[in-house]
């Protein structure tokens, strides 16, 4: 295809990079896309497939009412994705939820890609980015990437904000906490950077409850590590917590549980140990687990931790986990449209930015691809309402999240702005999804008015 742009090119093959140069095609702007394999191979990929699914066949829920996922499937449709137009036409039973024949939906991708004239396929392995040459570039080679092109990641944006090991602590919904256990105290009510003395959000345990949840700990069942993941080892600063309880009884309450310079204002009481909660989002709606990374099976996580006062009956964005996961501190280094702020001809997609998931990854390659293109058609860089599934997660991921404290994330209606009616869960969530479709399809018709003299020129040579 003829084209007045220069290519935007992208590292990675994956639902991340095919989903933004399916974007970028839709504006008429060339694509160059840069795939490793089959000629530099990974311990998870089995084959050369574009957006091969290298774990579970299920993109989750499909209830774009009550579920976050959902309503981010929805809005991908809205916006013209290649990946819910390819996974809906690949569909397995699965009840509720959007599963996929996994070797047909990969190959429609890698035929709709190969079949458009604007995207050119180049299989051979990018070891550093070449700014010298490229203009434009998207980095979404997401949690495998190499070690030649992490190494130069490495020093483009500095050691301490690329992560190799991801250790996450659960996260929970703070409207979930019950506060008339839990209360608010920094310890020894030590001032924070805002002037606070209430960062934590504590959860008191007396002597036997302690030893019952210890107890229930070491009996719990773990996941084992994928074959790939076996040779990284722990990290003394992120132990999961069943390794620390093995150590001793009294680890943990000499660890994450310490209960030194807290007082129970509801008994005027020192705990024996406590459970500390820190805010993990700009709005206040998350909290995380301090010091609770762990490798105990799901199921095992919800029992054990809903043990602890104040959190019986608390729902969980997010439980914890350690694996094998490169991502980049994005709230530090990326600027609102996913561009590095060190090097400008340079944007992230996918899971490298730090979120979690088939459909949260294509989802920012899907947003990075539209940057682009309007960028390269000199249209309005149009982003999404923070009130939308795909504006929640770039927030998140641009300065929503706590850069200290920053770990990789699914889609979730924490993530979303709070809203301002006393409402039931069940009513906030078909409210939040209410008001986020409603916004979306303000914003595809602010997007489509801003376009429709490009798609005049360039009509897309592919219809699926």
């Amino acid at each position: 295809m003829k084209t007045n742009y220069t290519p935007v090119n992208i590292i990675g093959g994956g639902l991340a990079g095919c989903e933004a140069a399916w974007q970028l095609s839709r504006f008429g702007v060339p694509a160059i896309l840069h795939e490793m394999r089959p000629k530099e191979s990974t311990n998870a990929h089995q084959t050369e497939l574009l957006a091969e699914l290298v774990c579970s066949n299920s993109f989750r829920s499909d209830d774009s009412s009550n579920n976050a996922v959902g309503l981010l499937h929805e809005e991908m449709r809205r916006a013209n994705s290649v990946v819910l137009k390819c996974a809906d036409k690949n569909r397995v039973p699965a009840g509720s939820a959007l599963a996929v024949d996994r070797a047909g939906f990969s190959e429609m991708i890698q035929e709709c890609i190969e079949k458009e004239p604007s995207i050119e396929v180049e299989r051979h392995e990018i070891t550093r980015i070449p700014l010298d040459k490229w203009d434009a570039v998207i980095v979404a080679t997401g949690p495998l990437t190499s070690t030649p092109l992490a190494q130069s990641l490495h020093s483009m944006t500095g050691e301490d904000n690329l992560a190799f090991f991801d250790a996450i602590a659960p996260i929970v919904h703070k409207d979930t906490i019950d506060f008339s256990i839990a209360w608010l105290q920094s310890r020894y009510d030590k001032i924070g950077s805002s002037g606070d003395t209430d960062a934590y959000i504590n959860c008191p345990l007396n002597k036997a409850q302690y030893e019952t949840f210890v107890n229930e700990l070491l009996h719990a069942e773990s996941t084992e590590f994928h074959e790939w993941e076996k040779d990284t080892p722990y990290f003394e600063s992120c132990l999961p917590i069943e390794v620390m309880a093995e150590r001793g009884p009294e680890t943990l309450r000499f660890g994450p549980m310490k209960p030194v310079g807290l007082t129970n204002p509801h008994t005027n009481e020192k705990p024996y140990a406590v459970v500390q909660l820190r805010q993990d989002n700009a709005l206040g709606t998350l909290y995380n687990i301090v010091g609770f990374q762990t490798k105990l099976k799901y199921g095992e996580q919800t029992r054990l931790f809903q043990l602890i006062p104040g959190l019986k009956n608390c729902s969980f964005a997010r439980l914890g986990g350690i694996h094998r996961n490169t991502f980049i501190n994005s709230p530090r280094l990326l600027d609102p449209t996913l561009r590095l702020k060190s090097h400008d001809k340079i944007r992230f997609a996918g899971q490298i930015t730090g979120v979690e998931g088939y459909v949260e990854s294509a989802a920012i390659g899907l947003l990075v691809g539209q940057f682009f293109g309007f960028e390269k058609t000199k249209q309005p860089l149009n982003k999404p309402p923070q009130t939308t599934a795909l504006g929640a997660l770039l927030s998140h991921i641009s300065g929503g999240g706590k850069e200290a404290t920053f770990q990789p994330m699914n889609i979730n209606f924490g993530l979303f702005p709070p809203l301002d009616q006393k409402l039931s869960r069940k009513e906030k969530r078909q409210e939040i999804t209410r008001r986020a479709l409603l916004d979306l399809d303000k914003w595809l018709n602010d997007q489509k008015l801003s376009r429709s003299a490009i798609e005049e020129k360039s009509q897309p040579a592919v219809v699926i």
